[in-house]
């Protein structure tokens, strides 16, 4: 009775291994896909205000002011920041501007600049006056200086809105 149970496990276990044996595999495969485009945003708004103060002649000339605006662009991508004073205020594309007041047909002076030193305008012609960079995914804080020309005018609160322009 033994050897009948011996040789009954034996036949079991082959062809419990012979069923294995013959066993098929089938495999395809697939990918992960993703685009990751270019993109670049910007951030100003009244934080990046410049108040270029309250004017008393007759020193009231060249009064300076600046402020910062936000660029974050996607990795590697090339960049131009332009500012464009109103069109409104017949600014124009080499970054200079008129404020004007609600109350008078007065037009203030100013113009934009990329440096402290007041000496590179800051407009909206690429290549010529704009600021350029590469982006690397994080916030390139951009400090603009803005400083007025005359004063001489009569007293009231002026203001020109600039438009900032991201180019990628």
């Amino acid at each position: 009775m033994f050897k009948l149970a011996v040789a009954a496990a034996t036949t079991a276990t082959l062809v419990f291994a012979s069923g294995s044996a013959l066993a098929e595999t089938a495999t395809a495969s697939f990918q992960v896909k993703m685009t990751i485009v270019k993109s670049c945003s910007v951030t100003a708004g009244t934080a990046s205000d410049i108040n270029l103060g309250a004017a008393v002649l007759p020193t009231a000339t060249n009064q300076t002011g600046s402020n910062t605006i936000s660029v974050t662009c996607s990795k590697t991508t090339p960049y131009n920041v332009g500012l464009a004073p109103s069109t409104a205020n017949s600014g124009t594309v080499n970054g200079t501007g008129f404020m004007s007041s609600l109350t008078n047909s007065d037009k203030v002076p100013y113009s934009l600049y990329s440096d402290s030193t007041y000496g590179a305008a800051w407009g909206s012609t690429i290549g010529t006056n704009t600021v350029s960079g590469t982006g690397d995914g994080t916030a390139a804080s951009l400090t603009v200086y803005a400083k007025n020309t005359s004063a001489n005018f009569t007293p009231g609160s002026y203001a020109d809105t600039v438009t900032v322009t991201v180019t990628y």
